[in-house]
């Protein structure tokens, strides 16, 4: 399978794919739809940024307590489940009077969730593509990240401009629940990837399976931090740019597109390797820039820039299936999933509680460097040790043969 063409021929992909873009462009609208009245109700971008990747923090818990779940439960169900909570949740956000700490609960709530989403989404995206197709498909996700983020923070710039924050977050809710109806109508219905019931036990007896091999868990701090901490440097452009946050959104989810491009569709497989380094360079190198300040359509190219580095998290995920039994594929992918977005949280959190104490541009280009700090130390433990380990991280682990495992 080499060609985006191919990827919408194979059944059950197109009602995937849909219902994954209207649950992103949901969740973009919305998130700036929050971050703004937040903003404009409390006047801190340690709030703002909370409020925006706050939902993060619940896939903490998630990631503790409900894991297995992406594995033991019916994929259709829990695919639907998890888009009709966020889209529930996103119209309870829009109620007026909701206080300040009902609004960070329900967050929290959508996080917990939102755990299950990536870990069944892409165990499923497994089953329903061929051998060797998985890396395209993830890149055709991914580019429809980037797209649906556009549209996402377009429409809901002139929507907060021209309406209200919270009209825009009632379309975000309806957007959702959309999704929710897409996957229900959508999918067919299939067994559990596993047997057995959800449990606290089993979550904790795969995620330490997981994490107790070195390469893997290399690959997972590769994957989590640095790009959290870039994150970080997201969460703080409504407060650098209040009139222009939306176009520097824009400009982050097009280099984000293009890079998924050129990882998933351009790179032929022997040259991937070496490109995982230079992009996580580029993640994190333009916004040291941002320290002097620069004016929006500036600091809009370098944002588009950085952007094009989240490439390097296919070919890093790539890597993690090629070293990940199949058995535990929906909780391995899950658990990349969840860690990314706690570290995304926490990268906001940290950029938003340093920008309390220094000035915005300073604490981006903090971020930055500590992103590229990071990056350095774990580069040695990416390095192929051998060139059949080489080659194994090169070669994408074919799906299961059956649903069950």
């Amino acid at each position: 399978m080499r060609t985006y063409r191919e990827l919408f021929r194979t059944p059950e992909f197109t009602p995937l794919f849909a219902a994954s873009a209207a649950q992103t462009a949901a969740g973009t609208l919305s998130g700036l739809a929050l971050g703004t009245l937040v903003y404009a109700r409390t006047g801190s971008p340690l709030l703002a940024a909370l409020s925006m990747f706050g939902p993060s923090f619940g896939q903490v818990l998630g990631a503790l307590l409900l894991l297995s779940a992406a594995d033991r439960l019916p994929p259709r169900t829990a695919v639907t489940l998890v888009a009709a909570a966020y889209g529930t949740g996103h119209l309870v956000l829009a109620l007026p009077g909701m206080p300040l700490w009902g609004t960070f609960a329900v967050i929290l709530a959508l996080g917990v969730a939102g755990s299950l989403g990536g870990g069944v989404r892409w165990g499923l995206l497994g089953e329903i593509l061929p051998p060797g197709g998985y890396l395209l498909g993830r890149s055709a996700f991914n580019v429809s990240v980037g797209a649906m983020q556009i549209a996402g923070f377009a429409a809901g710039g002139v929507l907060i401009a021209v309406v209200s924050p919270r009209t825009a977050l009632v379309i975000g809710g309806v957007l959702g629940l959309g999704a929710a109806a897409i996957a229900r109508f959508g999918l067919t219905r299939r067994p559990a990837r596993a047997a057995g019931r959800p449990s606290v036990a089993a979550t904790w007896r795969v995620n330490r399976r997981l994490w107790s091999a070195p390469g893997r868990r290399t690959l997972y701090l590769a994957m989590w931090v640095p790009n959290g901490l870039v994150v970080g440097c997201e969460a703080l452009f409504v407060p650098y740019a209040p009139g222009a946050a939306g176009l520097l959104f824009i400009a982050g989810a097009l280099g984000m597109l293009g890079g998924d491009v050129l990882t998933g569709r351009v790179l032929p497989p022997r040259l991937r390797g070496r490109f995982v380094t230079p992009l996580r360079v580029l993640l994190a190198a333009p916004y040291l820039l941002f320290a002097v300040a620069p004016a929006a359509p500036l600091a809009a190219v370098l944002v588009a820039v950085a952007s094009a580095g989240f490439g390097a998290g296919l070919l890093l995920q790539e890597r993690l299936l090629a070293v990940t039994p199949a058995d535990v594929r929906g909780q391995a992918l899950g658990l990349h999933s969840t860690g990314m977005m706690t570290m995304q949280a926490v990268g906001a959190t940290i950029a938003g509680a340093v920008a309390q104490l220094v000035s915005v541009p300073v604490a981006i280009a903090l971020m930055a460097v500590a992103s590229l700090l990071v990056t350095a130390a774990l580069t040695r433990g990416l390095r192929p040790r051998s060139p059949g380990s080489a080659a194994a991280a090169a070669t994408p682990a074919a799906p299961p043969a059956s649903p069950r495992h």
